[in-house]
């Protein structure tokens, strides 16, 4: 057999035996008749749980839309053309519109960036769009604690707004349960320190992908919402494995979040017949811009690898590492148990990641294709290879020497987001 595995603008050839391959596991197709435009202005045309978007929009004076940033693969430009007609009908002038980046801990998007994220109306929109920066704790007030304790506080344009919009994709999430909805406050627009107490919570054995129930770090990010007295529209999408909308939904922003999630299970939750000895997990763009983000390529492509197996990532991490904390956590580390009994000491902003990584280095190994220098992925106990041939021919051998015969193989053209389960077979 012989496949492509997408890399940048090319792809790396791969081969190997018919009779290993145990599956090559995308997104499930959703079948739809609309187009991407049509289901944004059908969702915003028939909002659930809440009022129609002109009334909602009726009276208000100082109008804020939260946006995510270039990390994700949010159709955000298609969002804000289907808005933007809207907010004009509601004769609310465009110096009264502010457009927020909900960064998190991340960096502001570069110039290229809000290019990207702003697409067609980039020069209009640009002069009132700003970054959240977490770190300047002048731009955000405190506001209480949640039940796990932490403390919330978020970012002041809240509060100079009495209209919020709020914009983005809801796809599985390795710790969050999904992505989406209350996470544009929580994380994406709190200070540093509330998303450190939040993302702590993520080494909860309860904190995992497509887990809301009993998942401490969705509790903080629904207790925050408690705390915003302002009057709140949502409009999320999901997309299909094309980064295409599948579907969106708007109105209330539980509702439509939780609808959001109902349709996510159907395109990213996809049923393998077992574990495999070896994953090859792919991070597409925009997940490829660091290793940070493409851990979660290696994260989902774990839930069907067998102990003792190997993990692939295919990612260009085309901007470095990402954040530093985690690596060097990592860097300065004996081992993967080394590395878990330390952040269990003590936690900073980014251990989190490094818990997730050292936990499948634990019990398998992760191999690399990616542009970063070999000798910092050894640091934080990955091995890296020149192509996938490579890497699994190496893989091969291994699972050899292991005494498995015929080595299972599987591949998630589209890791970042995919959740293979075993289960569901």
């Amino acid at each position: 057999m012989k496949i492509e595995i997408p890399y940048l603008q090319k792809s790396f050839p791969l081969e190997f035996p018919d009779e290993n391959l145990l599956a090559i596991a995308e997104p499930l197709e959703f079948k739809t008749a609309q187009s991407g435009e049509d289901a944004l202005n059908k969702a915003l045309l028939n909002p659930v749980g809440c009022e129609a978007l002109s009334d909602f929009l009726n009276g208000a004076k100082r109008l804020l839309i939260i946006i995510n940033d270039a990390t994700r693969p949010t159709p955000t430009p298609a969002m804000l053309n289907a808005l933007l007609p809207h907010i004009k009908a509601a004769g609310i002038p465009p110096e009264n519109q502010t457009l927020l980046v909900a960064t998190g801990a991340h960096r502001a998007p570069t110039e290229d960036e809000y290019k990207q994220i702003l697409g067609t109306a980039y020069s209009v929109l640009r002069p009132r769009c700003i970054a959240h920066d977490s770190k300047n704790e002048s731009e955000t007030s405190w506001l209480g604690v949640t039940r796990n304790g932490t403390p919330v506080a978020l970012n002041n344009a809240l509060f100079k707004a009495d209209r919020i919009i709020i914009t983005g994709s809801v796809e599985p999430h390795y710790f969050a349960g999904f992505t989406g909805g209350r996470k544009a406050f929580l994380p994406g627009i709190a200070a540093f320190r509330t998303i450190e107490a939040n993302h702590k919570q993520a080494l909860s054995p309860a904190a995992h992908s497509l887990a809301l129930d009993g998942n401490p770090v969705h509790e903080d990010m629904m207790d925050a919402l408690a705390f915003i007295n302002i009057k709140i529209f949502s409009l999320m999408t999901v997309l299909d494995k094309e980064q295409n909308i599948a579907s969106a939904f708007a109105g209330d922003i539980l509702k439509s979040f939780y609808d959001a999630v109902d349709c996510a299970k159907q395109i990213f939750c996809v049923p393998v017949s077992e574990k495999a000895d070896i994953v090859i997990s792919v991070a597409k763009f925009p997940m490829d811009i660091d290793l940070y983000q493409s851990q979660k390529a290696i994260d989902n492509g774990a839930c069907a690898l067998k102990d003792g197996g190997t993990l692939i990532l295919v990612s260009s991490c085309r901007c470095g590492i990402g954040d530093e904390a985690y690596a060097g956590l990592l860097a300065s580390s004996s081992s993967p148990e080394n590395a878990i009994s330390r952040i269990e000491c003590g936690y900073k902003l980014g251990y989190h990641k490094a818990a997730k990584m050292a936990e499948v280095s634990k019990r398998a190994t992760i191999c690399a294709v990616t542009g970063l220098p070999k000798e910092r992925l050894a640091s934080m106990f990955i091995e890296s290879a020149a192509s996938v041939q490579e890497a699994f021919d190496a893989a091969m051998l291994r699972a050899g020497n292991n005494g498995v015969l015929s080595p299972k193989i599987l591949v998630l053209p589209d890791g970042c987001v995919t959740v293979p389960d075993p289960a569901l077979s």
